[in-house]
Order: structure tokens, then C-alpha cells, then sequence
């Protein structure tokens, strides 16, 4: 295990990812934040299929920050029940995952 995840976050604009982007770098909480978009989403939402445009947040850090970028993200995000989900880098090259470790707090232990 490299103790690196993403976490992937939706918005509805691009304002809104760049805002979430900026907090999560400047507070340490994340080595990088990728933003892209606009994209389309179909979804089923309170008993109605959705369809609309929205911008993805792809942020990298470490695995034992997901609840304080959970916090982050919900306290700027503008819908109801935000997508916040978190995969584990399996492997990542030696460099890139030293950078990303250092770039980003560590939990006092």
C-alpha cells in the first residue's frame, strides 16, 4: 500500500471546484487537485432520473485525511448530499508518491 488515495467530488460549476481545489491545497489537505470539466451526469435523484452538468475534482492525499477532506468538501459544497469517494493508489512511482506525502500534513500520532 502507497497510504495515497483519490478523492473524486462533483460540482456544479467550475467556480466551485476551483474554490474547493484552492482550500484543500492551501490547507494541506491535498498534494493536488485536477479539475475537469464540464461533463454530463445521468442520475436517479429522489425518484427522478437527473441529467445535468457538472465539474470533477480528482484530489490526492493521504488515506488518513479522508475525513477532514470529507469536512472541507461539505462545509463549500452547494448540494445536499455531495459525491465523496476515495479509491487507494495501489502503486505510484517512488518520486511522485515522496512529493505527494511530504506536500500535505501528517496526523500527529
Amino acid at each position: 500500500m502507497t497510504g495515497i488515495i483519490q478523492v473524486t467530488t462533483t460540482v456544479s460549476d467550475q467556480a466551485d471546484a476551483e474554490r474547493i481545489a484552492a482550500s484543500l491545497v492551501a490547507q494541506k489537505l491535498a498534494a493536488c487537485v485536477q479539475v475537469s470539466g464540464p461533463i454530463e451526469s445521468t442520475y436517479r435523484w429522489k425518484g427522478q432520473i437527473e441529467t445535468s452538468q457538472e465539474w470533477v475534482c480528482a484530489i490526492k492525499t493521504r488515506d488518513e485525511l479522508f475525513a477532514e477532506v470529507e469536512q472541507v468538501i461539505r462545509g463549500l459544497h452547494s448540494y445536499g448530499e455531495p459525491e465523496i469517494m476515495a479509491v487507494p493508489i495501489t502503486a505510484a512511482s517512488a518520486g511522485y508518491r515522496d512529493w505527494l506525502l511530504s506536500s500535505v500534513k501528517a496526523l500527529d500520532r
